[in-house]
């Protein structure tokens, strides 16, 4: 209690454990100065609120944690406002390296500039060699250290070749498989794009629980996959999961930011059929746009298969464009 009351009998006090996830400004509390309370606020993310109190990440990663009988007042507030600034300058080869770090393989392993990737099979992008700069070692010789490393692995040789970036004569090599687009939008646009107050509706945290994990569709039932999805998910330097959640509590749309620098990059943005055409995607986007600006980051990219005209359409809409493509050469066995 504070003053002598319950939190529920504190008017000033407008949140509760049911507004975990949700950015909030609270005061505190923070001890007593001239026989008078020292108060003290923060604003940020509610990632917790148990019988040991409530924690809230704000800016930069800085988190607070205090009892709830220190809480003089609180609510939620909207998502940070984003300044509606370009996106930073990057070569193809460097957003693809920052897209690397965001996507991270369980196993990394380097060859020369190249950069080997496995992680049990899931995603192509975390089991492939991302083939930027110099392998170090003739080319022949270099693609049979390929194939032996993934071999070892019980794995496909998967090669991600950048168009304009990777060596020319990675183009060549069998079929185009996945043809990917990169593609880039300034974080401000995105966080406008959601309707006014639609954001309550969002949930933010540092991990994802396995209701999460049910709806992105790339995990199934197979237990390693899953143990690997949640690894490379959780990975990158700063990651942040969204959810809406339905009536009974269990997620009608997810997705995924993850902050690295001035850059952002989303993923996993899935939304269940039913709910579907309620605009749920863009705000889980716009959410997660405001949190990674609220970081520091001013741009976001994203990477989409090229037949994938739905997502295609909804990020045109949102003011993407096209950074550069790429795509998977499988090697052949020797």
């Amino acid at each position: 209690m504070v003053g002598g009351k319950p939190l529920r009998d504190r008017p000033e006090v407008r949140i509760d454990p049911s507004d975990v996830g949700r950015r909030v400004s609270v005061r505190r509390v923070d001890g007593v100065a001239d026989g008078r309370p020292v108060f003290r606020d923060v604003i940020g993310v509610l990632t917790s609120w148990d019988d040991d109190g409530l924690t809230v990440e704000s800016r930069g990663g800085v988190s607070a944690h205090f009892g709830s009988e220190l809480v003089v007042a609180g609510k939620p507030v909207p998502p940070f406002p984003a300044r509606n600034v370009p996106v930073p300058g990057a070569t193809p080869a460097e957003l693809q390296r920052t897209a690397g770090r965001g996507w991270p393989a369980i196993e990394q392993q380097p060859l020369g500039d190249w950069l080997l990737r496995a992680s049990a099979g899931f995603t192509r992008r975390a089991n492939s060699v991302q083939a930027l700069g110099d392998p170090g070692l003739p080319l022949d010789e270099a693609l049979d250290a390929v194939r032996d490393w993934y071999a070892a692995r019980g794995l496909p040789a998967h090669i991600e070749v950048v168009e304009g970036s990777s060596a020319p004569e990675l183009d060549g090599l069998g079929e185009h498989l996945a043809p990917t687009t990169v593609r880039t939008a300034p974080l401000g646009a995105l966080t406008g794009a959601a309707a006014p107050d639609s954001w309550r509706q969002v949930r933010l945290s540092r991990t994802a629980d396995r209701d999460w994990l049910s709806l992105y569709r790339r995990v199934g039932d197979d237990p390693a996959l899953e143990s690997a999805a949640s690894a490379v998910l959780h990975g990158g330097p700063s990651v942040w999961l969204a959810h809406v959640p339905g009536p009974d509590g269990t997620p009608l749309a997810i997705g995924r930011i993850v902050v690295d620098g001035a850059w952002a990059g989303l993923s996993a943005v899935e939304v269940v059929p039913a709910a579907r055409r309620r605009g749920l995607a863009t705000t889980v986007m716009a959410v997660l746009a405001a949190r990674a600006a609220e970081e520091g980051a001013t741009g976001a990219y994203l990477q989409v298969e090229a037949d994938n005209h739905g997502a295609q359409a909804l990020y045109d809409r949102q003011g993407f464009t096209t950074s550069h493509t790429y795509h998977y050469a499988r090697l052949s066995q020797r």
